[in-house]
């Protein structure tokens, strides 16, 4: 088991919610995820990490798997222009690689915005330290785990 994987099964048992993380066989779009668990598009959250350009932080998108992030909403929510985050950023601060990047688990504190859409669910499907691995959550608790802040940053 990776150490991501294990980081983010450790973050579900801290927080007392069941670490039920399944494999997605490579699930390399969000489609691919959802067809792999049986769920709606919108309910896989994806991570989505922008660099502030002032800051130099990661910042962290949990938007619907449907849902594309607006760069110019995400920066008026973030407070400060966004950038491309290249792997380097993503890994150092969140200690993910892209592509597996989990809500939860990270190695450093991470500033977080969540779409609403996620909210309109009962349970949602978020990568867990791998691209071939989710956990189902209900979304409700993404805010206290995440820190992660309701906001309208989506096209």
């Amino acid at each position: 088991m990776s150490k991501s994987l294990k980081r983010v099964r450790a973050a579900l048992k801290a927080a007392g919610l069941p670490d039920d993380i399944h494999e997605t066989g490579g699930a390399r779009t969000a489609q691919m995820a959802a067809d792999a668990v049986n769920c709606t598009l919108d309910q896989i959250a994806k991570s989505i990490i922008f660099c502030g350009l002032n800051s130099g932080n990661a910042i962290l998108f949990l938007t619907a798997g449907g849902n594309q992030v607006d760069p110019v909403k995400a920066s008026a929510v973030a407070g400060e222009p966004l950038g491309k985050a290249d792997a380097v950023l993503v890994r150092q601060q969140t200690g993910f690689a892209i592509g597996g990047v989990s809500p939860v688990g990270h190695t450093s504190p991470t500033v977080a915005f969540l779409d609403p859409r996620l909210l309109q669910f009962d349970l949602v499907w978020a990568a867990a330290g791998t691209p071939n691995h989710v956990f189902s959550i209900n979304p409700q608790l993404l805010p206290g785990l995440t820190g992660a802040k309701q906001a309208d940053f989506t096209e």
